[in-house]
């Protein structure tokens, strides 16, 4: 049986969640951002318990199939973007629709709705937060960043940055007085 939980963006959540399952004495098999993997069926007690224990951590247990989908693009948004250092060789739509197994329109169209940004902008905004944190952190110049975060150009990075900030990226390095936004908030 798979769980689908809301607001698990980060490897903290993850142990966060683990330890209200093994607190409630459920088991199980994996704990992935946004989803936890039991064979077990839940007794409606356990379940309540659960959410209750789940809520007191600022997460949310997801039932509609709708949310489910829409927390599932942001989890593997946010994996790949501040999670992993493989790059994608195919396009964010290509990579979203091969991974979740849906059509790349159907999310599209459920993402927008729901979010009221396209899934494109959602992309976007964790690149940018990614980009400012290797910028404050000065982990890598500027055309390491744009090769890692899998931009064509420093160009378009830096257009795309300056886009979504108001600021070009060396003005951004200069300033670093623009606080980073936590993951939950965009």
């Amino acid at each position: 049986m798979k769980l689908y939980i809301k607001y698990m963006v980060s490897t903290r959540c993850k142990i966060a969640v683990k330890q209200v399952f093994k607190n409630l004495g459920l088991v199980y098999s994996y704990v992935e951002l946004g989803e936890v993997e039991i064979a077990e069926v839940i007794s409606d007690d356990k379940m309540g318990d659960l959410k209750i224990s789940l809520l007191n951590l600022g997460f949310e247990l997801i039932e509609d199939k709708r949310a489910i989908l829409i927390e599932r693009i942001k989890n593997t948004v946010i994996d790949m973007v501040h999670h992993s250092d493989k790059q994608i060789k195919v396009n964010f739509s290509e990579y979203l629709s091969e991974k979740l197994k849906y059509d790349y329109t159907y999310m599209a169209n459920v993402f927008s709705e729901v979010q009221g940004i396209s899934i494109e902008q959602f992309i976007i905004s964790h690149k940018v937060e990614r980009i400012k944190e290797y910028i404050i952190y000065d982990e890598l110049n500027m055309t390491e960043i744009a090769y890692k975060m899998n931009y064509s150009s420093v160009a378009h990075l830096s257009g795309q940055f300056k886009k979504v900030t108001g600021l070009t990226p060396s003005h951004f390095k200069k300033l670093k007085m623009k606080r980073l936004e936590p993951i939950e908030n965009i």
